[in-house]
């Protein structure tokens, strides 16, 4: 597994004590938290703004897809990880195939996830 130390991860949740929860981890493992973002037009702000390695996106913000961060990430060649409750049901077409962290998930979970983006980043 790489390591993890450094990673700049970009954080979109819009409930705040899993968001919390999530920068908790993150920190435990050594990464630096961009955001967090709890609305799509702030998480799209960031992404465009912030550097950053990799993210982590809710499918679902509050109803708003995630999509168009997706899409973004995508066209500047940064690995990301969808965080939801229901597994690649709710994802596109486009979408398949990206790594797919399920609610709840163990900071294990999320560290294996990051170490998958990390290695993706290094491709690119």
């Amino acid at each position: 597994m790489p390591s993890l130390e450094g990673l700049k991860v970009l954080v979109v949740e819009d409930e705040m004590m899993v968001s919390m929860l999530i920068e908790d981890m993150l920190a435990d493992l050594g990464c630096t938290v961009v955001g967090p973002a709890s609305r799509l037009d702030e998480a799209i702000d960031l992404a465009r703004a912030a550097d950053l390695d990799c993210a982590v996106l809710d499918v679902n913000l509050g109803g708003q897809p995630i999509f168009p961060l997706a899409d973004l990430l995508r066209e500047r060649g940064a690995p990301f990880a969808f965080a939801t409750g229901y597994g690649d049901a709710g994802l596109r077409d486009a979408d398949r195939g990206t790594p797919v962290l399920q609610k709840p998930f163990r900071e294990g979970d999320l560290a294996r996830v990051l170490g998958e983006l990390r290695q993706a980043a290094a491709r690119a």
